[in-house]
């Protein structure tokens, strides 16, 4: 599967199958929280975020390609992410882009 953030290919796109999506919901440990509240005061990288975000960030992609893969697709071009709160603590993660065949 060719994944991209561009919207054309140097292949050429020979069908437009349409918009796939993939998205996960995590929310942050209590654990973590109390230590990056302590990392704030001193400054430095959150790792247990980083590592929670990469984390989603590859679940929603890999959502997003299975859908595409249902639908016959070989690439997907124009592919974004995305990110909202939806509760104190929780954010989504969405991947989403336009399954194409090449």
């Amino acid at each position: 599967m060719i994944i991209t953030t561009t919207d054309t290919l140097s292949q050429g796109v020979s069908e437009t199958i349409g918009l796939v999506q993939g998205s996960t919901t995590q929310s942050r440990h209590v654990g973590h929280d109390i230590v990056s509240g302590l990392k704030t005061i001193i400054g430095g990288e959150l790792h247990a975020y980083t590592e929670l975000l990469e984390s989603a960030r590859a679940e929603a992609m890999n959502r997003m390609i299975a859908q595409a893969q249902e639908k016959g697709a070989t690439a997907i071009i124009g592919v974004r992410f995305t990110t909202s709160s939806i509760a104190k603590g929780a954010s989504e993660i969405l991947a989403y882009g336009t399954a194409v065949k090449i």
